[in-house]
This record gives C-alpha cells, structure tokens and sequence, in this order.
C-alpha cells in the first residue's frame, strides 16, 4: 500500500481545479480550443513579473560560463524533459561546446521517452545524481520544478548551492522549499491548469519560456548572438547554407553572392567572415581576433 504523502499539495495553485475549464469534456472542439487559448494568454504576464530575477540568473550564468563555468538544469518529469530540450538546442544555436550546458534529469535518459516519476521522490537521487557533475563555485545550478516541491529537484540544488554553486529556481507556486533552496528564485504564477494538475500546460509553458531567456539571454551576453543573429551556427545543411548566407549579408553588407564568397573564404565561420569583412582583414588575422576575444564578435570587432 503505498503512503500519502506527507505534505498537502491541494493548496498548490498549479494543483487546484480550474472554474473556467470545469465542463472541459463536454464543450466541442472549438470551445476547448479557446479555453486553452485563453489561459495560455495568462502566461506571458505571469512570466513578465519575474523579470528582475530572470535579469539576475541571466548574469549569474553569463559571468560563470565566461569564467569557463557551466549551466547545469535539473528536474523530474516534465520539468526535466523541458530542461533537456534547452540545454539540448544549445549546441545547434550557438555552437557550444556540449558540457557548457548540461541537464540532470529524474530516471536518466530513458526519463526522456516514457514515464519514471517514481524518481521524484528520492532527496538521495537528486543528491548522488547531481554529485556526478561534481558542481563547484564556478557553476550555476538551475532546478526545475512547477510545484516547487520536488524532492529530487529541492535536494539536488541544495547539494550544488553547498558546493559553492550559484543556484537558481523556477518555479510556478511561491513560498516553496525550491524558493527558499536557491540563490536565485524565479516565481511565476500561472495558476490553476485548464486539466487540474497538468503542469505539462501553463506550468511547463512558462518553464519553456524562462529557460528561453536565460539561456539566450546568457549567450548573447557572452556575445554567441551579434545584434540579433546567429551568427554561430554550422552550416551542416542547405537550410542553414542559406541560413548563413541571410545572416552574413545583414551583418556585413553583401549581396547573395559575395556572402558566400566570404563564407567560403572563412572556411564556413559565419563570425569569422563577418570580422574579415567589416575590419578588411585575412581570415588568420579574424580568427586571431575572435580567439582574443573569446569569440565575442563585438568585442573583436572593436565596438565594445
């Protein structure tokens, strides 16, 4: 027989039962549609009353990926499968090295397929799993978890914030363990789900979007972003072919054709055919300066 659970989660706003959607299986298509709409249109500005902290945690990893840091997601669930796909999409966007930024999920890999929520409640697993990634004061930590309860999530951040990491928290309930776990709390309230305890909806949207802007916000501090282009993307298909070519005629000025000329003579490196470009120098001279400047653009362009 299995035990309740020692603490009430009933009063979590993420878990009660929503008045608006209270007939859900019963309206047509149409009506269930608009209902979701409607409370996704809730999260943007749940989202939006975080935004000093979401500033904070942006520049608590900026500064420890600079200082040769990395941004270490944790969580169980739908939680950790939405920090998977963040830290996942790194590499593809900003041509990041793939330990920069890394995820802990409840249950290992194979939580990314199917169902192993077992693991959430195991404070020991979040511990010894994290214990793996051996965080130190160069790190941060970022837990997920929309009830902001999660055993496994909770145990894990403690365990890095003792450490010597910075540690983060996203969570959707305020006043949690999380909260008062982290450094960093990133509150945001979106309230009762349309399917009572589904916090794959507005909890996981909004998880979605804050994990956007950190990791994007934290990259294009690190200068992996020139205005608002990637610009270090690997051109492994045609699409992104033609992605590069767009993005080096908006940054550098070139029609279709000497883009790719200058893509070409960059061996590929969208960065470094923007800086032999715009600074007129050999491709040796642009690497060289994207090198000294850690490939921040701006900054080997002389503009910062």
């Amino acid at each position: 027989m299995k035990r309740a659970p020692s603490e009430d989660t009933a009063q979590l706003k993420t878990e009660r039962r929503n008045p608006a959607t209270d007939l859900l299986d019963t309206w047509p298509s149409i009506e269930m549609a608009r209902a979701i709409n409607a409370e996704d249109a809730r999260i943007a500005g749940a989202v939006k009353k975080a935004l000093p902290q979401i500033a904070r945690a942006i520049d608590a990893i900026a500064a420890a990926l600079s200082d040769g840091g990395r941004l270490i997601y944790v969580g169980t669930g739908t939680s950790g499968r939405l920090a998977a796909l963040d830290a996942a999409e790194c590499p593809p966007t900003f041509n990041t090295d793939p330990k920069m930024v890394q995820y802990v999920i409840a249950g290992g890999v194979k939580a990314l397929g199917r169902a192993v929520e077992a693991n959430e409640d195991s404070r020991q697993a979040g511990r010894a799993d994290l214990a793996k990634r051996k965080p130190t004061n160069h790190d941060v930590v970022v837990g997920i978890t929309a009830s902001g309860r999660t055993p496994y999530t909770v145990a894990a951040v403690a365990f890095a914030r003792s450490c010597g990491a910075v540690t983060v928290g996203i969570t959707c309930n305020p006043h949690s363990p999380l909260e008062k776990a982290v450094d960093i709390p990133i509150v945001v309230e979106v309230g009762p789900e349309v399917v009572a305890g589904s916090t794959r909806m507005k909890a996981g949207t909004s998880q979605k979007m804050v994990l956007n802007m950190i990791s994007t916000g934290a990259m294009a501090r690190l200068g992996y972003v020139f205005g608002n282009l990637m610009v270090n993307l690997r051109q492994k298909n045609s699409k992104l072919l033609e992605r590069a070519i767009r993005i080096l005629q908006q940054a550098a000025g070139l029609d279709h054709e000497n883009s790719l000329k200058a893509l070409n003579k960059a061996g590929g490196n969208v960065a470094v055919a923007i800086i032999m470009t715009r600074r007129k120098a050999s491709r040796t001279e642009a690497e060289r300066l994207l090198q000294k400047s850690r490939k921040h653009i701006r900054a080997a362009l002389g503009e910062v």
